[in-house]
């Protein structure tokens, strides 16, 4: 098993983070497309190659994010239309994601089996979540579903405020 530790800074406006191992090793750097259309977040490892990429479609009727691993898409997360609670769907080839992911507590599952873990830590200055990878060949796509899913959570949390500060 592989322990991961991904911390965003909180006034960060160039939304560049690490993702660093056990012993605080860079392992992944992520870097997202400030004021850019469409919003995208690469994840590169630590030669600078980009292993993945994420993108939130621009001309959908609700919002929706692909993700793609090694150039292939693996995911795509779609808003579903809901008159209460926002709700999200993960749409994915073998891949699957239990548990309460918007609360960042959930695994990741390929045909049944948990190739990964993601909790969230409390009491943290910033957005930080512990990721145990179990299966390394999935190493790039959990990381790259966890960084897709905040990036959804961040997406309607800044919906969510703007509507507020127009009414």
């Amino acid at each position: 098993m592989k322990q991961l530790y991904i911390k965003q800074k909180v006034f960060s406006l160039s939304e560049k983070f690490t993702v660093k191992d056990q012993t605080e090793n860079d392992v992944y750097f992520v870097e997202g497309s400030f004021l850019k259309v469409p919003k995208t977040f690469s994840i590169m490892n630590t030669t600078r190659e980009e292993v993945a990429f994420i993108t939130k479609k621009v001309f959908s009727f609700l919002p929706k994010f692909l993700v793609e691993v090694n150039g292939q898409e693996v995911l795509t997360i779609k808003k579903e239309f809901s008159f209460l609670k926002a709700r999200y769907t993960i749409d994915a080839v073998g891949i699957e994601v239990q548990g309460n992911w918007w609360d960042m507590d959930f695994q990741v599952l390929q045909h049944g089996e948990v190739v990964g873990k993601v909790s969230k830590e409390w009491f943290t200055w910033g957005d930080s979540y512990k990721v145990q990878v179990f299966d390394e060949a999935m190493e790039t796509i959990v990381i790259a579903v966890v960084v897709a899913i905040d990036c959804v959570k961040d997406d309607e949390a800044n919906a969510a405020t703007s509507s507020i500060t127009t009414t």
